[in-house]
C-alpha cells in the first residue's frame, strides 16, 4: 500500500519512525512519503517536509507564522494528491493535522489519526468533527478508550504507548557516554527556541546552587548550537550533549524538564525529575482559561496524582527550582516515593506487543485492499 504520513515535532518523528519500520515488516509493498524528521527518513520514509520548519508554539508564535502556517497547507494538500496514497495516517500535532483531515475526508481519503489530540485536556467540541472525518483512532494512552466511548459513544483503539518500544530498545544498546566525574543533573529545556529561551535560563542559575553536581543540557537536533553557547556562557559546572538524550538521562541523578512527551521519557527512564513550563505571557493566559486537567505532565496524568512536582509559568522561579530539586536528589524527602510511583506507570504501560507493530496491523488490516 502506498502511505503519507505526517508528523510535525520530535516526538512524532520517533514515533513515526517505529511505525515506518512496522509497516515496511509488514507490507512488503508499502511506499511511504512523509513529513517528520531524520528518524522517519531513516527508518524508509521518503521525506517531504522537516519537522524544523513547523514547529511554532503558542498563541502569539502562530499568529505572527500564519502566512508560512497556510503555505504549508497549500504544499501538504497538493503533495497528498499527486502521491495518490491508500491511506493518510496522522500523528499527533493536532493544529495542523486535524484541518488535514477535514481536507482528506472531504477528498474521499482514509484517515487514521495516531496519537489522539488531548482534548480530554482542552477543545473537547473538536471531537465530533474528529469523530466525522477520522476513519480510525489509535490511542496510546490507557484512559483515553474509556474518555471516548463514554463521553463521546466513540469506539477508538487502544494499542499502548509508543515510548515503551523506544526505551526498551535504547537500553538494550545503551554504551555508557563520558560525560562528568561529577553526579548528572539533566537539564531538558525543550525543542523549540521559544520555549528554551524562556525556562533554559532559569535552570542555569538554579544549577549555581548545586556546585558539587555537572548539569547537562540536552540540546535540540536542528537547533544551531550557538544558542546554547550563548545561553550557557559563564556557568563553570554546565555542558551540553547533542542527540544524546537518552544516553544523558540514563547517567542521571535528577533532571529538570520541559512538560511535554519528555517527562513520560524521564520517568520511563527512572530519572527522578522536576517539570518545568513557562510561556508567553498572552499564550499562558489563554491556556489557564482553556485547559481543563489538573496537571500537565504526562506522568501525573495517567496515574491520576502529583507523582513529580510541576511548577508553571510564574511558579518556575530559580528559588523554587531549587527546593524542587533538593527534594529529589539523594536524601531528598521526595526522591523515594517518585521512583516507587514510576514503578506503579511502567506497569500500567507495560505490554506484550509494541505500540507500533498494534498499530501498523490495525493499518493494515482496514485499510488493504
Amino acid at each position: 500500500m502506498k502511505y503519507y504520513i505526517i508528523a510535525g515535532e520530535a516526538s512524532g518523528d520517533l514515533h513515526g519512525s517505529n511505525l515506518i519500520k512496522a509497516l515496511r515488516r509488514k507490507d512488503a509493498s508499502a511506499t511511504i512519503r512523509c513529513w517528520g524528521g531524520d528518524q522517519m527518513q531513516t527508518a524508509g520514509g521518503e521525506l517531504v517536509k522537516h519537522y524544523r520548519s513547523l514547529a511554532f508554539m503558542g498563541f502569539a508564535e502562530v499568529v505572527k507564522n500564519i502566512g508560512i502556517i497556510m503555505q504549508n497547507f497549500s504544499f501538504c494538500k497538493q503533495d497528498i494528491l499527486a502521491h495518490r496514497s491508500d491511506v493518510l495516517i496522522l500523528i499527533d500535532y493536532p493544529g495542523f493535522n486535524l484541518r488535514i483531515a477535514q481536507w482528506a475526508h472531504r477528498q474521499g481519503i482514509k484517515v487514521v489519526y495516531y496519537i489522539s489530540p488531548q482534548v480530554w485536556a482542552w477543545k473537547a467540541n473538536r471531537v465530533r468533527m474528529m469523530r466525522k472525518c477520522i476513519d480510525k483512532m489509535l490511542v496510546i494512552l490507557p484512559f483515553e478508550k474509556a474518555y471516548f466511548a463514554s463521553n463521546w459513544n466513540w469506539q477508538v483503539e487502544y494499542v499502548g504507548h509508543p515510548l515503551i518500544e523506544a526505551i526498551q530498545s535504547f537500553q538494550h544498546r545503551y554504551n555508557e557516554v563520558p560525560l562528568s566525574n561529577k553526579p548528572i543533573v539533566a537539564l531538558l529545556p525543550g525543542s523549540r527556541r521559544q520555549e528554551i529561551l524562556k525556562k533554559l535560563p532559569i535552570m542555569l542559575e538554579a544549577s549555581r546552587a548545586f556546585p558539587a553536581f555537572q548539569f547537562v543540557v540536552a540540546c535540540a537536533p536542528g537547533l544551531d548550537l550557538s544558542l546554547y553557547e550563548a545561553l550557557t556562557r559563564g556557568y563553570p559546572n554546565v555542558s551540553s550533549v547533542t542527540e544524546k538524550t537518552y544516553d544523558l538521562l540514563q547517567q542521571s541523578t535528577a533532571a529538570l524538564v520541559t512538560s511535554g512527551t519528555a517527562t513520560l521519557e524521564t520517568a520511563l527512564l527512572g530519572v527522578p525529575q522536576v517539570v518545568c513550563y513557562k510561556g508567553s505571557a498572552i499564550s499562558y493566559q489563554i491556556a489557564k482559561r482553556l485547559v481543563k486537567v489538573e496537571y500537565i505532565s504526562l506522568v501525573n496524568l495517567i496515574l491520576q496524582k502529583q507523582a513529580v512536582q510541576e511548577l508553571i509559568q510564574d511558579d518556575l522561579t530559580k528559588s523554587n527550582l531549587i527546593t524542587a530539586l533538593e527534594a529529589i536528589l539523594p536524601g531528598g524527602s521526595g526522591r523515594e516515593q517518585q521512583i516507587a510511583d514510576y514503578g506503579r506507570l511502567k506497569a500500567m504501560l507495560q505490554q506484550e506487543t509494541a505500540a507500533s507493530d498494534l498499530a501498523a496491523d490495525s493499518i493494515i488490516k482496514s485499510f488493504q485492499k
